[in-house]
């Protein structure tokens, strides 16, 4: 009897965690449907990761609900199933003064970080409950901002706490489908994102400190553990964070 091929989506693939939680999906048997708004950095991870694993290029806006429903059909048509979803792709806002943020960053943040990701899981649920074996996995890019803000962030905080209530309600939704839903919270990854960090990051008191950072692949490492998971058997939480970061404590 052949082996099920098992199939996961990645939001967001083309840098940073994305592409870590990508290679390391790989390395453990996934075929990875590599997904994010510029096909050059997709095609690169995909090249990182083609002695490794199976992967396939899609670009898509996770902004776009149009485009989120051509990714999960060409996911069904191409594959039949759906194993694995990693919610990842997100976006900031400008660091300014809550009252002087633009309604429309304000937006943008909620349709990327929050309605894409419950996009995604209603189309994962609808492939995962209907397929042979039934069932699935889906994994939520929560951050450590869904515990604790950083100063001038009010819409990246925000959607990232909402995050964590989707995590929360998507997985009772899905113990009748055998559908399990966990959520990563990560601190201070080595990425493009992070880099100001190196030199000095704003802190609450007003100071400019530079902070501790982890390597992207002990996240990998990490979603690519939860993945594999039986579905009997899941990881509701997760943080996993640069060990001397100002988080725990009082800074």
């Amino acid at each position: 009897m052949t082996e099920t091929v098992k199939i996961a989506v990645v939001t967001g693939a083309g840098t940073g965690v994305g592409r870590a939680a990508s290679l390391a999906l790989m390395g453990a048997g996934f075929t990875v449907v590599l997904v994010g708004r510029r096909p050059e950095m997709l095609e690169e991870t995909q090249k990182l990761g083609q002695h490794i694993g199976k992967s396939l290029v899609v670009t898509a806006d996770m902004a776009s609900p149009d485009a989120i429903a051509a990714l999960f059909e060409r996911v069904k048509q191409t594959y039949g199933r759906l194993d694995m979803l990693f919610n990842n792709a997100g976006v900031g806002a400008p660091p300014v003064n809550l009252e002087d943020l633009p309604l429309s960053q304000w937006q943008a943040a909620v349709n990327t970080n929050l309605t894409g990701p419950f996009l995604c899981t209603q189309h994962a649920f609808r492939i995962m409950k209907d397929q042979k074996p039934r069932g699935g996995r889906i994994i939520n890019n929560g951050s450590i901002s869904a515990h604790a803000p950083r100063p001038f962030s009010s819409a990246y905080t925000a959607t990232k706490h909402a995050i964590t209530g989707l995590t929360k309600a998507s997985n009772l939704d899905g113990r009748m489908y055998d559908i399990a839903v966990g959520q990563i919270d990560i601190g201070n990854a080595a990425t493009t994102m992070t880099d100001p960090m190196r030199d000095g990051i704003l802190q609450p008191d007003g100071r400019k400190v530079s902070e501790p950072r982890m390597d992207t692949k002990l996240v990998g490492d990490a979603v690519a553990y939860m993945a594999t998971l039986p579905l009997e058997a899941n990881v509701l939480f997760m943080t996993v964070m640069a060990t001397k970061m100002p988080f725990v404590g009082r800074g």
